[in-house]
């Protein structure tokens, strides 16, 4: 009987010893798991921009990174990853490790347009987790001074007169600029010459130099080429006119009812990054975007902040992606 006692105490205190070593290490873990969330970042963080410098999306990119930069005292590098419509910085972004050091600075046609037009190994809306959706943004139709238009009207008459004579600057194809001008074209009969280029930035400079006839951009880009007089604001694609250019008519109000095209650009990151890691970058984030300077410049350039939940922004980019499915499949738009 005391052998028996013995043998029972002694398995009793093997088996506690185990359940508080497991209890240990799950606090340990608990802790360390707490830890890193309240200190990260520890080390520089890179957001990728799917486009060459000078787009929209890169001047937009450059100002929140210098504010994540304050907050978080550590460098935010902005790296430029360009080509094939914005799907090599995207499916870089996606095969990166989850640990909340890359992330993208997506646009529309980034997470639900490129997926229906281009052959990718990813799927954006699945294999990137969103944090929030940074800023909306106003696209304005803008044309090179020699080009003897002034209204949408006018234009849609000049290219029905010279069917495809009319060419039009991009930032590539299946790019936010191209679906808008194929709506337009779908909407009214009209035939343009798509010149696709590789970002926003080129196809303006080109815009401006007279090798393109016309475009639609983000206002974030244009609307100092619009003030200096090197371009000409025809019309604003959204569903009211911007404050920015009061003067200026909504397409719908052109004659083209029911036309609206608005793009956005937010931050997304690996999927499987941690949520905690997640949830972290979405109260930075959206704190640094209340900020009143970072808030008042981003306004001034034609972006709408926005710093909405994850989850808010998950289901954006679903509805969007379904939505420019069926209008490209319906269009038979194709990428090449």
């Amino acid at each position: 009987m005391h052998t028996f006692k013995k043998r029972f105490l002694s398995t009793t205190l093997n088996a506690l010893s185990v359940i508080t070593f497991a209890l240990s290490l799950s606090t340990q873990a608990f802790a360390q798991d707490q830890s890193s969330t309240q200190t990260y970042p520890t080390k520089p963080v890179t957001m990728i921009v799917a486009f060459p410098p000078g787009g929209g999306t890169d001047i937009v990119a450059r100002k929140v990174a210098q504010s994540l930069n304050s907050l978080w005292n550590q460098p935010v590098i902005v790296e430029n990853k360009g080509g094939a419509g914005g799907t090599i910085g995207t499916a870089m972004t996606a095969r990166a490790e989850p640990n909340g050091y890359t992330l993208l600075l997506a646009t529309l046609g980034n997470m639900a347009i490129n997926q229906h037009l281009y052959k990718m190994d990813i799927d954006p809306a699945k294999d990137l987790a969103a944090i929030t959706n940074v800023v909306g943004v106003d696209f304005v139709l803008v044309a090179n001074p020699n080009l003897p238009v002034k209204t949408v009207q006018e234009l849609i008459a000049l290219a029905k007169e010279k069917p495809g004579k009319l060419n039009y600057s991009s930032s590539g194809m299946g790019g936010a600029p191209h679906l808008a001008i194929e709506l337009l074209m779908s909407m009214t009969g009209a035939k343009f010459t798509h010149v696709p280029y590789k970002g926003s930035g080129p196809s303006i400079a080109d815009l401006v130099g007279g090798q393109v006839d016309f475009t639609m951009d983000s206002l974030v880009q244009s609307l100092p080429q619009i003030q200096s007089g090197r371009l000409k604001a025809i019309a604003v694609l959204g569903a009211k006119r911007s404050p920015l250019l009061p003067e200026v008519p909504t397409i719908a109000e052109s004659g083209v009812p029911g036309y609206e095209f608005t793009n956005w650009f937010g931050l997304v990151a690996p999927v499987q990054t941690p949520k905690d890691i997640i949830a972290k970058l979405n109260k930075d984030v959206v704190s640094v975007l209340a900020q009143p300077e970072l808030h008042a410049q981003l306004e001034k350039m034609g972006a709408t902040v926005i710093g909405n939940s994850s989850a808010q922004f998950e289901q954006q980019i679903k509805s969007d992606s379904i939505k420019w499915g069926k209008i490209i499949q319906e269009g038979n738009i194709k990428a090449d």
